[in-house]
């Protein structure tokens, strides 16, 4: 990881989302962040408040759905994407 951004990510998911279970030791950074593949177990509407949590800590905007469903990837397209779009 560059900074700890990542980490800071993982953080505000866990919070944002009420994820409940075990971080994997062997977390990718390039795992699904949302779907029946997502380590979080995120769903579409835990989409959602990624988005909100995302816009009010990081104060960048994700506006559409197609954009939101692509810098929702994974940790390594967020995290990127905050990096880029930044205030």
């Amino acid at each position: 990881m560059e900074d700890n951004l990542e980490q800071e990510l993982i953080e505000m998911l866990i919070e944002a989302c009420r994820f409940a279970g075990p971080i994997p030791a062997d977390l990718s950074l390039d795992a699904p962040l949302i779907g029946p593949d997502s380590p979080f177990e995120l769903d579409s509407l835990d989409a959602v408040e990624v988005v909100v949590a995302v816009q009010r800590k990081f104060n960048v905007r994700i506006e559409s759905s197609e954009s939101s469903r692509q810098v929702l990837q994974s940790l390594r397209t967020l995290a990127d994407y905050i990096r880029r779009n930044r205030e």
